[in-house]
């Protein structure tokens, strides 16, 4: 049993991807008989591997989820942000510029108003809490585009650690939510084309959700779709701290 843990845990990388392959294989089998593959497989895997990422952080009560555990230790360099931009820039090779042109006025206007509305759904969120403070207001609303722009925006405006932490959490709901939303309305939004990813990556903001979402849907329209929600992170970075921050600064001084 000794030497099939060292085993395990010196091959980690490798023995996560078969763990991966047999999640794919098991999602995919329950697709086909339980829903006619009306909900793609790649949808029920990521949920999948939601669930287990969430009982096994109770499980060992660490902050790796199941990496926490050493036989499974290699999920945590395969579930790392590097293998996750490897895969959205690999895929840009498939890119036509011809549609990012065409798609390039209504693809601004999304990022716009996908930062605006989702920091405004966020700062009421922040309100309905008790929070009555420019600071944690503007950092949960941040929170609310990415993950990623909750916590850049907390540490310029000064927010506590525990505002940032929420602001975190908020992102990661948000993501979870598109990941599995997105191949469930894609049909009824007409999400199906490249146009319409680049659009929705922008509305939506959220590069991981969005790429994950897309894959689930057609592997295709991921590059476009990540694309524009790439930018919404660095839009969000800029307005969030700046121009939404003294704007709530004027109702919240």
């Amino acid at each position: 049993m000794e030497y099939i843990t060292t085993l395990l845990s010196k091959n980690g990388l490798i023995f996560a991807f078969l763990i991966t392959g047999i999640i794919i294989f098991i999602a995919d089998f329950l697709s086909k008989k339980l829903t006619n593959n009306k909900i793609p497989g790649s949808a029920i895997a990521i949920f999948l591997g939601l669930v287990i990422a969430y009982f096994g952080g109770i499980v060992t009560g660490g902050n790796k989820g199941i990496a926490d555990i050493k036989e499974f230790s290699g999920f945590e360099v395969m579930g790392g942000a590097m293998f996750r931009d490897f895969t959205i820039v690999s895929t840009a090779m498939g890119v036509s510029f011809s549609v990012v042109k065409k798609t390039g006025l209504a693809g601004i206007v999304s990022l716009f108003i996908g930062v605006v509305l989702t920091f405004l759904c966020g700062s009421i969120i922040a309100v309905s809490l008790g929070y009555t403070d420019a600071k944690s207001i503007t950092t949960i609303g941040a929170g609310a585009c990415t993950f990623v722009v909750g916590p850049v925006t907390g540490a310029a405006v000064g927010a506590s650690s525990d505002v940032i932490a929420i602001s975190i959490a908020t992102g990661l709901v948000k993501s979870i939510l598109v990941t599995i939303g997105t191949p469930l309305i894609a049909r009824s939004i007409g999400l199906n084309n490249p146009s319409t990813a680049m659009i929705y990556g922008g509305l939506m903001g959220t590069t991981s959700g969005v790429a994950a979402g897309l894959a689930a849907t057609d592997p295709k329209l991921v590059p476009y779709g990540a694309m524009t929600a790439t930018f919404y992170t660095g839009l969000g970075c800029l307005l969030c701290p700046s121009v939404l921050y003294v704007l709530i600064n004027l109702f919240f001084a």
